[in-house]
């Protein structure tokens, strides 16, 4: 605890890792905090096609999440930030000087933090989506369709995540449903033409998934036309058993940590000024936690370089006069 660094980064997944990289090349002492594995959602990625740069020459494979994602922390690492693999227990971030309390007791004390725990997959809500999570419903594409190659699968949602995982989902299934609440899509044209032009894909409009059933595993499930009120369930091929349901509906944000002091929105999301800074001076945010447009790689990475960059004004300011 003797040694106060000149930032604490809580969160290594893209807005983290760019973070740490802009802020360890400024000569900034910089610590990662990160829980279970460096990546965020981003390590779940098979193929990142729309990041700068990431697009091979045409017939190469595009690089995956995690090799991109090994990239980031090698980057960071060689300029000199240093990587903590440990559950957070508890912040304080009133103080000039914030303290960081890991699970195992460990106190971390920083002239800055940039918080960039980022966000998780919301859940539907519907009945039977906890018992049969893994045993049917996913919420990782990437994780599990090769488990449903040649099975039919439902895709629930109608926004870029949800339609792009169908189109990747295609080249495993024997069918795709696109499940989607209202009579429209919500993504980019381009995925949407894409989507329409597969004939694996089947679309439902004004569709809502009420219930999943099944012995075990998922072995059917309702559906309601929400226009309509007609209500009627599918069942798996008898040939098949089972079938996958992959639910993409957005995004609850990991800020339980620290929302109570830090100004957040009414669904929790962090609300910073064009510099990533919070309420609190000194504290920063940056990625998909943040209310904003667009959650993506290229935006999570450019919060942390932004949150990083006036980190080090901040500190330089305050801390050097």
């Amino acid at each position: 605890m003797s040694k106060i660094y000149d930032t604490l980064i809580i969160g290594g997944g893209p807005a983290g890792l760019s973070a740490a990289l802009y802020a360890s090349r400024s000569k900034m002492s910089t610590l990662v905090f990160e829980k279970a594995r460096m990546g965020g959602q981003i390590v779940i990625t098979a193929d990142v096609a729309n990041y700068p740069g990431s697009v091979c020459k045409e017939g190469a494979e595009h690089p995956t999440g995690p090799e991109i994602v090994a990239r980031m922390v090698q980057q960071a690492e060689d300029f000199g930030a240093q990587r903590v693999m440990k559950e957070i227990k508890k912040v304080n971030l009133s103080d000039k000087i914030k303290t960081i309390e890991t699970a195992d007791g460990e106190i971390y004390q920083g002239k800055s933090i940039i918080l960039a725990t980022g966000a998780v997959p919301r859940k539907l809500g519907c009945i039977g989506e906890k018992e049969f999570t893994g045993k049917g419903v996913s919420y990782c594409a990437t994780c599990d369709a090769d488990f449903f190659t040649d099975f039919e699968v439902f895709v629930v949602g109608g926004g870029d995540s949800a339609v792009e995982e169908a189109i990747y989902l295609a080249d495993f299934a024997r069918k795709v449903t696109l499940v989607v609440r209202k009579p429209f899509f919500r993504c980019a044209k381009s995925i949407e033409e894409k989507a329409l032009a597969n004939p694996k894909i089947e679309v439902k409009y004004n569709t809502e998934l009420l219930e999943v059933k099944g012995d075990g595993i998922a072995e059917s499930a309702i559906f309601k036309n929400n226009v309509t009120g007609e209500e009627y369930e599918y069942f798996a091929p008898e040939e098949d058993g089972t079938f996958g349901i992959f639910m993409f509906v957005g995004f609850d944000a990991n800020t339980n940590l620290f929302k109570d002091v830090i100004t957040v929105d009414n669904s929790n999301f962090v609300i910073t000024n064009d510099n990533m800074e919070t309420n609190i001076p000194g504290v920063f945010a940056a990625g998909d936690l943040r209310v904003k447009s667009l959650r993506q790689v290229v935006t999570a990475t450019a919060d942390g370089a932004i949150a990083a960059t006036i980190a080090y004004k901040y500190i330089k300011e305050e801390f050097e006069k």
